[in-house]
Parts: structure tokens; C-alpha cells; sequence
């Protein structure tokens, strides 16, 4: 079977960014840009993909939900380094956004597919990627820590959480939270997420969802009517299920900007993810990141897996045409 290895690009690199304290021979941090492309050789080595596909969220990507929802995202704390630093809050943000650029940069000499597209997020990008005819029968493993992603895995689709270490399937995440994949965004719905300002029903958590909820952990798509009216007959006195039907309007709202079984993506957006994995030219500028790795003053970096994995890319798809 060949794999895909779809990376939530702003969720590692913001995982970089604060853990990495590499510091350029100029004395610049560059921990997110050198963090990243670390973080990208340990997956490839360990991952062992045919395609690399690099997904960000794309500017004012989070205008449409929060046109839906004001709160969704809002009040987020902004990104701190886990280290003292002399930069001031502005240098350090000038510093951040230079170094993604900077990344991108990189990133586009090599064989990896980037994508990011104007008030798009990423997750609706990453979602469709699954689903797309080039990678059918193919596996796809998402690269996030993310749990809006764990509605996506069947019998092709993985989650990878590298924080967690943990590799979610369609079976341990039945077994985890017996709760099936199809039904995770009905469950979160109701559950809410703290990440992303988006408020559940009071006391409903996973745990309590699937234990009111047992239908739930079938492998068949449960609608948001079924648990409303599931509720509404219970002869239980358990404030569970008052409280799911008190708050039905949250969770029909919470669902639409979480399920992300239909991506919120344009029929435009779709077609030019089609047409870069069709006309995608893969090619490994060895010599450009060398350059741009001594003009960033990254010091020692043995990339030797990296270097291995992106010409073993450009092989493969040589020989494919």
C-alpha cells in the first residue's frame, strides 16, 4: 500500500517554534524553521511516505466559522517561546513570522506538495486530501496533535499526535472512547472544545457522551435528530440528557464548524488540489537548501534521512511516469 503523509503544518511548526532554541551562527533564532525541518526528517524516517503533502492555514482562514460563531478561536494567547529571550514581544512575533516564510522557502525545493489557500483552514484542506481519487487505496496518515482530525481515520486514514506519541485507528479509537470515527464531530459537538472557544453541553464530556450515547460506538453515521430524539424518549433522570436537549442549538452549531466529513472547501479549492497532486512537479534542490542553510547560519544539521527520503521520492516518481 503507498502513503501519504499529510502534515499539519502550523501545528508542528508552532510546536518548533516554542521548544526549538537553536539560535542561527548570526545569533537569530531560528529554532521554528530549523525545528520543523527536524520534526520532518524524524516523520519521514519513521513514516517511510511516497508523498509528503505540507497543508497551512491560509490568511483570514478562520473568517468563515467565526462569521458563523464570534467566539470560535477568539481570545487565544498568543505564542510564547518556553525560554528567556531578549526579543520584545513585537521583535518576537517579526522573528516568527519570518521564520514560516523563511520555511515555506525551503520547503518549496523540496519534493513535498505545499498547499495554503486564502481563508482557508487547514483542516478543511487536510480532510479533502483524504478523500481526493489520487490517494485512493492508498494509507494517509495525518500529521496533527489535533483532535478534530480523529472523525477522519477509517480503514486508510491515521492520526498521528506526535506530542502524544500516539497513533489513533479506526479500532483503538473505538476502544479508546467507544465512540466510532463517523460519530467523533457528533460527540465533540456536544462536548464542546476549550481550544477553539467553542462551548458543549455542561457535564458532557467524551466519557459521559458515550456512556448515555451507546449507539454511538457503531459503525454507522448517527444523526444529530437520532440523539435529540434519543434524549427527548429516555425515561433516565440523569441531567445528561436535559441538558443535551437544553442546549440543542449549541450542538447543532458546535457540529457545523467542527465535522469535517464535507470540507468547507470551494469547488475552486478543490480543483487546484487536483491539479497540483496531477501536475506537481517533483524536484529536490539539494544544492538551493545548502545555500540557504549556510546564509541562515544553521551550524551542524545532519539531514542525511531527509536528503535520503526526498530522493527517494523523486526516484520513485521518476519511475512511476
Amino acid at each position: 500500500m503507498k502513503r501519504v503523509m499529510i502534515v499539519d503544518a502550523l501545528n508542528a511548526y508552532f510546536r518548533a517554534f516554542i521548544v526549538n532554541p537553536s539560535l542561527s551562527v548570526h545569533g537569530q533564532p531560528i529554532g521554528g524553521l530549523k525545528g520543523f525541518l527536524g520534526i520532518l526528517q524524524k516523520l519521514c524516517r519513521d513514516i517511510k511516505p511516497d508523498t509528503v503533502m505540507i497543508i497551512w492555514d491560509g490568511p483570514g482562514g478562520s473568517r468563515k466559522r467565526r462569521e458563523q460563531n464570534k467566539n470560535y478561536k477568539e481570545g487565544r494567547k498568543p505564542i510564547r517561546v518556553n525560554r528567556q529571550t531578549d526579543l520584545t514581544d513585537e521583535q518576537q512575533r517579526a522573528n516568527m513570522a519570518w521564520q514560516q516564510l523563511r520555511l515555506m522557502e525551503y520547503l518549496n525545493e523540496l519534493p513535498v506538495v505545499q498547499l495554503r489557500f486564502d481563508e482557508v483552514e487547514a483542516d478543511d484542506v487536510i480532510a479533502y486530501a483524504t478523500q481526493v481519487e489520487q490517494f485512493k487505496g492508498w494509507q494517509k496518515v495525518i500529521i496533527s496533535s489535533d483532535k478534530d482530525f480523529l472523525q477522519l481515520c477509517d480503514d486508510e486514514t491515521v492520526l498521528f499526535r506526535p506530542i502524544q506519541k500516539k497513533v489513533h485507528t479506526k479500532l483503538n479509537i473505538v476502544e479508546d472512547f467507544d465512540i466510532h470515527p463517523r460519530n467523533f464531530a457528533m460527540a465533540r459537538a456536544m462536548a464542546g472544545d476549550p481550544s477553539d472557544n467553542l462551548k458543549g453541553v455542561p457535564r458532557a464530556g467524551l466519557k459521559s457522551i458515550s456512556k448515555n450515547l451507546k449507539f454511538l460506538r457503531e459503525d454507522k453515521d448517527a444523526s444529530l435528530q437520532e440523539i435529540f430524539d434519543f434524549c427527548l424518549k429516555s425515561d433516565s433522570k440523569a441531567k445528561f440528557f436535559t441538558n443535551v436537549l437544553e442546549y440543542r442549538d449549541v450542538i447543532i452549531e458546535n457540529y457545523k464548524l467542527m465535522q469535517l466529513y464535507a470540507p468547507a472547501l470551494s469547488l475552486q479549492c478543490r480543483e487546484k488540489v487536483h491539479y497540483s497532486l496531477d501536475n506537481f512537479e517533483y524536484e529536490y534542490n539539494k544544492t538551493e537548501i545548502i545555500r540557504m542553510m549556510n546564509q541562515d547560519g544553521f551550524g551542524v544539521f545532519n539531514w542525511d534521512d531527509l536528503h535520503a527520503t526526498m530522493n527517494r521520492i523523486c526516484v520513485d516518481k521518476a519511475l512511476r511516469r
